[in-house]
């Protein structure tokens, strides 16, 4: 099992590794964005990449596998390669956010139920929601908060 001791800190040269975890993991889980959705998108995340404080998984190679983005105490970003799904890297790296970053606010799309189901089980409530994403596209938000109480880390 992973511990928050395995989480790293990603270099400036791995940003298009992550990147690449990003789109594979969209495809995988995100079946509300469609093709186009993807390659907009994709330029902004790598720019953003910069923006935040980054955290990884890596495979045996020493590769991002995956990886969580925190800015100002909120979970910016979370993704993990479909290959490495299930193996409790996103709970790794959500715990080691909360008990290192002060990371306890979040935006998860309101299509992706398994990411709700996910964050839920990890101890975050919905607090609201938007009916658009942060760049105004028609992808509902449901803003969450870490509730101590429920938490499971």
């Amino acid at each position: 099992m992973l511990t928050s001791t395995s989480v790293e800190e990603v270099r400036a040269d791995e940003f298009d590794a992550l990147v690449a975890v990003w789109e594979a993991s969209v495809r995988a889980t995100h079946h509300f964005v469609t093709e186009d959705n993807i390659q907009y998108f994709k330029p902004i995340v790598r720019k953003e990449l910069p923006s935040v404080e980054l955290r990884c998984e890596r495979d045996s190679g020493r590769l991002p596998i995956g990886f969580i983005g925190v800015s100002k105490g909120k979970i910016e970003m979370l993704f993990v390669h479909p290959e490495h799904r299930g193996k409790g890297i996103g709970r790794t790296l959500v715990t080691y956010a909360l008990r290192h970053l002060n990371a306890t606010e979040l935006d998860v799309n309101e299509q992706n139920p398994q990411a709700i189901g996910f964050y839920t089980r990890m101890g975050f409530v919905v607090v609201g929601r938007s009916e658009r994403d942060g760049l105004g596209k028609p992808f509902p938000l449901l803003h969450m908060k870490f509730a101590e109480k429920k938490a499971t880390v």
